[in-house]
């Protein structure tokens, strides 16, 4: 894991990512051996010709020169598949067969470059055995490209690298996603804001087949703390409804990385109202332009009758929560549905006040609705703990991650926390010079482990009671093989206190998929509508 040091600098290269890579090219190389031996063993008695003592001297040298980087590579990769993560002692001699694999370059250059200078002279030989050196050398050009390429990449400028991680992947619905169409009238619309050609409005229209007078604002603004959202008449479920779109743009992330807490002042006694600051900004932005600029007014002089219903997805759902607390004192009957939510929204005691009015509703292993700063950090230290106490190489790590990815199966037996013995080697750095199980590392304070050091963040949670739609075991994989079963039920939101890993944790954010399987558990209910004894005492009606 330790990056390896070469050319008197540290780089994020480790002694254990050439397994793959060296795999990749000792293929290549031996393929290329095997015909140039072939080349040789069938054509040799052809080579008694003017110039033919240049080819065949060109094609032993050729012989031996790849074998010998065969053996290089190969060699490379043993030592690479040595050891563990952290414990790369058994893989120290990886910089000496770098530096040799990088020596071979030159004179495997120079003596493809002799060879296609000795065949364009023209030498008087078989022309079999011309056209097989001429394709030797080109394909040997060719082989340096994907080598070149794969040194490079595992070669970075530099020995850190900086990510941060955007809480919300998904998109709102298919109603705030892309243009369908686009109006060609020039028609303007006062309850249209910011869609200039009107092509966004007319995605709304064709998705949702309401009509151009059931919508009282629709705002396509979108700046950071300030998202888009529209305000709807829905006349089925006689309600006003106020729908924030979720996560499509660099400023919606920068909204969501805004993960600081902030106070909320609201007429309502409770201590310790905080909040997730990005989103609590994005919801006075919306609760400003409904109350103030008197959007909702407009809404209710139409429909005096109806409730008011708040709704959003990803972000989206995160604000409209958060609005619907702020709304409520003068709309006691508000409800909010927020779709996979981020976790961390609320405080303690806000998370507590909205379970009277707002639902949230969580597809299987989404990470969303999991992912606070306090999980990540709990998360970090999760993966340390695995990594320092990891007793397999990496590239079996991968290779049986690529199966269960791709294949299924259960995971592996490997022991995922230290023992009481081992904890301190989580004191090292984890890219240091030093090996995690290295004790004593110079400079280090046990103070600073990762472990131990407390969070400046509080813990924040998910907004009001929680839908979990669960698939049912024996669904396909992928949802290409068979369609996937679904079951609703109410859950606690500790059950979402850490971040699972998983191959849908992304996917089962995406509102797409979240449909389909709100589609299948509706579809499914009114199939076993003749049969209650189904589905058990689980499943809540949604």
């Amino acid at each position: 894991m330790p990056g390896m040091v070469l050319f008197g600098r540290r780089w994020s290269l480790a002694s254990d990512d050439l397994v793959f890579p060296g795999s990749f090219e000792l293929f290549l190389r031996v393929l290329s051996w095997i015909a140039s031996l072939t080349l040789y063993l069938v054509h040799r008695r052809q080579l008694d010709c003017p110039g033919g003592v240049l080819l065949s001297t060109y094609l032993i040298v050729l012989l031996v020169l790849l074998a010998v980087i065969i053996c290089t590579v190969l060699a490379m990769v043993c030592v690479s598949m040595r050891g563990t993560i952290c414990n790369p002692g058994p893989r120290k001699s990886m910089a000496k067969l770098l530096y040799v694999r990088l020596a071979l370059f030159l004179p495997e250059m120079v003596w493809a470059s002799l060879g296609a200078f000795w065949v364009a002279k023209g030498i008087q030989c078989d022309k079999t055995v011309v056209i097989g050196i001429i394709t030797t050398v080109i394909v040997r050009t060719q082989t340096w490209c994907p080598v070149i390429l794969q040194q490079a990449s595992l070669f970075s400028t530099s020995n850190r690298t900086i990510s941060t991680t955007a809480w919300s992947l998904g998109r709102l619905s298919p109603t705030f996603q892309g243009s369908l169409s686009c109006r060609s009238t020039e028609t303007e619309y006062d309850a249209v804001e910011g869609d200039q050609h009107h092509c966004h409005f007319a995605s709304i229209l064709k998705t949702t087949g309401l009509q151009y007078r059931d919508f009282i604002h629709i705002s396509f603004h979108d700046k950071v703390y300030e998202l888009p959202f529209i305000v709807v008449l829905d006349h089925r479920k006689e309600a006003v409804v106020v729908a924030v779109r979720g996560t499509m743009s660099l400023q919606d992330v920068l909204t969501d990385l805004s993960a600081e807490s902030e106070n909320l002042e609201l007429d309502i006694e409770l201590q310790d109202c905080v909040a997730h600051k990005g989103i609590a900004q994005a919801a006075r932005y919306i609760y400003r332009r409904l109350v103030n600029d008197g959007i909702l007014s407009q809404a209710f002089n139409v429909a005096p009758e109806y409730r008011l219903v708040l709704v959003g997805h990803s972000l989206g759902a995160g604000a409209a929560a958060l609005l619907a607390i702020m709304l409520r004192g003068a709309y006691p009957q508000v409800r909010a549905y927020a779709f996979s939510p981020p976790r961390g929204l609320l405080s303690k005691s806000l998370y507590e006040y909205s379970k009277d009015f707002i639902v949230s509703l969580i597809l299987g292993m989404d990470v969303i609705p999991r992912l606070s700063v306090t999980n990540m950090e709990d998360l970090k230290r999760r993966i340390l703990r695995v990594i320092a106490n990891c007793n397999k190489p990496k590239y079996k790590i991968l290779l049986h991650g690529c199966w269960y990815g791709l294949f299924g199966g259960s995971p592996d037996n490997s022991p995922t926390e230290l023992d009481e013995g081992n904890q301190r080697a989580l004191t090292q750095p984890l890219l240091g010079e030093q090996s995690l199980l290295t004790r004593g590392s110079p400079g280090y304070s046990s103070s600073d482990s990762p472990l131990d050091s407390p969070t400046k963040y509080p813990h924040l949670y998910p907004p009001g009671r929680i839908i979990h739609l669960e698939e049912e075991s024996g669904s396909g994989r992928f949802g290409c093989c068979s369609a996937a079963h679904y079951r609703a039920r109410w859950a606690h939101e500790a059950e979402f206190g850490k971040i699972l890993i998983g191959p849908k944790m992304l996917t089962d954010h995406l509102p797409n998929i979240l449909n389909q399987a709100l589609d299948r558990v509706v579809a499914d209910r009114t199939a076993c509508v003749s049969c209650p004894g189904q589905g058990g005492s689980h499943t809540a009606v949604v």
